[in-house]
């Protein structure tokens, strides 16, 4: 019901938002006097302020179209590798020949879309052969493809590594560091040979005992049926995947904006001040920014609901008593997989800790193939986006591979 309210109102409200992108029009012809007043600059920047709060945003583009590769320009071709009904494996294939290790970025499966780590895949592609997981819109999935459980995410990495044969490194960022964990030690169980050759773990929840945030907090705040009779909603009739029981985006969305508010609000104000005085780069960057952020989508309800109850409840993995199909999972099996952990100083997101605690569940792992490091100064996105990443926190990941290559 919840989801057909917001679908309605989300309807209703278009024809506001094609008209506001009318009045913008009307306002910046050269013609109009509308465009040198300070009146008609004030209705522009009023109108797109109000458009693009009224506005729908899709799934946005990579747009890597070229690598520098030792000082040329190589074009990009962005490649379904492997198509699965929940996630497509992306490669970002390179025109040309190269030695480089293949590496595999696992984006979260918690809300935005994966070219949230677009910093992160433009930061590879020089030297790396790229692949990402490029999670669905679960509202686009068809009933007939079945649900997406926690198992089915940790069956999901492991095809995408069998996929990828038996030299490749994975990184993974934030939400999936735990289903990694558990994929790569149910492959060295059955002692696959498309085990990789090490794991980059990036501000992950692997044991949110450890340093709670307010994230931590809310989820571990209430019942898990609280979560079932408030957040889950049904995909209404005007989506491929009617039917699908979901957590949606909108709501995720409002979740993130109530955690920096004035922030946001603040960006808001500021925006509409850059509009009146033509500072069209700061307004450009703003678009940017917030065309990426306000793109959610709807997580599978089983998944949400099963890393709800196993990492933020229960604790499952650094407890020891996560399970895999019905099988508990030993995590002490993984010995041959370098582990690579980072975290940052100033995360509010995932606790100080919280990834480090992967060195205790990965024990039988040696020393040497071990490495922890902290980024002084910055944030959860600043763990792989910015400058610190591309100076400090991404040159130690690609040694660390390079290293154990």
């Amino acid at each position: 019901m919840l989801y057909q309210m917001y679908q309605n109102y989300s309807d209703a409200i278009t024809p506001l938002n094609s008209w506001m992108r009318q009045v913008q029009t009307m306002c910046n012809q050269s013609w109009s006097p509308l465009n040198y007043s300070l009146a008609g600059k004030m209705i522009s920047a009023s109108a797109e302020l109000l458009e693009r709060q009224t506005g729908e945003y899709d799934q946005p583009e990579f747009n890597i179209d070229y690598a520098d590769i030792d000082g040329n320009k190589i074009a990009i071709k962005e490649n379904v590798a492997l198509a699965k009904p929940y996630c497509n494996l992306v490669n970002f294939a390179r025109n040309g020949k190269y030695d480089h290790p293949k590496v595999l970025i696992i984006a979260p499966l918690s809300g935005h879309y994966s070219t949230l780590l677009r910093g992160t895949v433009e930061h590879f592609i020089s030297d790396h052969d790229v692949y990402i997981t490029s999670w669905v819109n679960a509202r686009n999935v068809p009933l007939s493809d079945g649900g997406f459980s926690f198992d089915d995410y940790v069956t999901y990495v492991m095809e995408f590594c069998e996929f990828l044969g038996d030299d490749f490194h994975i990184v993974a960022v934030c939400q999936p560091t735990v289903p990694t964990i558990v994929a790569v030690s149910v492959m060295a169980q059955k002692k696959v040979s498309y085990q990789p050759k090490s794991i980059s773990l990036l501000g992950g929840p692997v044991d949110t005992r450890v340093s709670p945030t307010e994230v931590n907090n809310y989820a571990v705040g209430k019942e898990l049926e609280w979560f079932e009779d408030n957040v889950i909603c049904t995909v209404p009739d005007k989506f491929a995947g009617a039917g699908q029981q979901v957590y949606p985006g909108f709501i995720q969305l409002s979740g993130f904006m109530s955690m920096n508010l004035d922030s946001h609000i603040n960006k808001h104000f500021t925006f509409f001040g850059d509009l009146i005085k033509g500072d069209g780069d700061s307004a450009e960057n703003h678009r940017k920014f917030y065309n990426e952020y306000l793109a959610v989508m709807d997580m599978p309800a089983q998944f949400y609901l099963d890393t709800i109850r196993q990492v933020f409840i229960e604790h499952n993995l650094p407890r020891g008593e996560i399970t895999y199909q019905g099988e508990l999972v030993d995590s002490k099996a993984v010995t041959k997989v370098a582990l690579l952990t980072i975290e940052g100083e100033h995360d509010d997101i995932t606790g100080s800790g919280q990834t480090q605690a992967a060195h205790q569940i990965l024990s039988a792992i040696p020393q040497k193939k071990k490495e922890h490091y902290t980024q002084p100064g910055v944030g959860h996105y600043g763990i792989f986006n910015g400058r610190r990443f591309r100076q400090e926190i991404g040159p130690k990941i690609k040694q660390f591979i390079a290293d154990n290559s």
